[in-house]
C-alpha cells in the first residue's frame, strides 16, 4: 500500500538506470518543446549564404585557372593559348565544386527534414 505508480514524482524506483532514462526523456521533451522553430528570415539568410558560397567557388576556380594560364603563357611565350585553356579548366573545376557543394547541402537538408519527421513521429505516438 505504500508504493505508488512507477515513475511518479516522489516515488523511488529501485533501478537507477531507469530513473536516469526517464529523466533524460523528460528533459529532451522539455527542450524540444522550448526550441522555437526557424523563422523564415533565418532560412532565407541560410540560402543566401549557400548562394554566395557557390558564387565564390566558381569565381575562385576561374581566377586560379586564369592565373595559372597567364603565368605559364608568360613563362613559355604562348600568350593567349594556355590562358584560354586553363581558364576553361578553372571554370570546369568551379562548376564541379559548385555541384558537389549543392549535393552536400541537399543531403544535409534531407537529413534535417528526416530527423524532424522522426521527432514528430516519436512525439505523436
Amino acid at each position: 500500500m505504500g508504493e505508488g505508480p512507477k515513475g511518479a514524482i516522489g516515488v523511488t524506483d529501485p533501478d537507477p538506470k531507469r530513473q536516469l532514462a526517464d529523466l533524460d526523456a523528460r528533459i529532451a521533451a522539455y527542450k524540444s518543446a522550448k526550441t522555437p522553430p526557424k523563422s523564415h528570415q533565418e532560412e532565407h539568410y541560410s540560402q543566401a549564404q549557400m548562394a554566395w558560397r557557390m558564387v565564390i567557388e566558381l569565381v575562385a576556380g576561374l581566377g586560379i585557372g586564369f592565373a595559372i594560364g597567364y603565368g605559364l603563357d608568360v613563362l613559355f611565350g604562348t600568350l593567349p593559348w594556355l590562358l584560354v585553356v586553363f581558364t576553361l579548366l578553372g571554370f570546369a573545376a568551379g562548376v564541379k565544386t559548385m555541384i558537389r557543394s549543392a549535393a552536400e547541402m541537399q543531403e544535409k537538408k534531407v537529413a534535417e527534414e528526416s530527423a524532424e519527421e522522426d521527432e514528430r513521429d516519436r512525439h505523436g505516438d
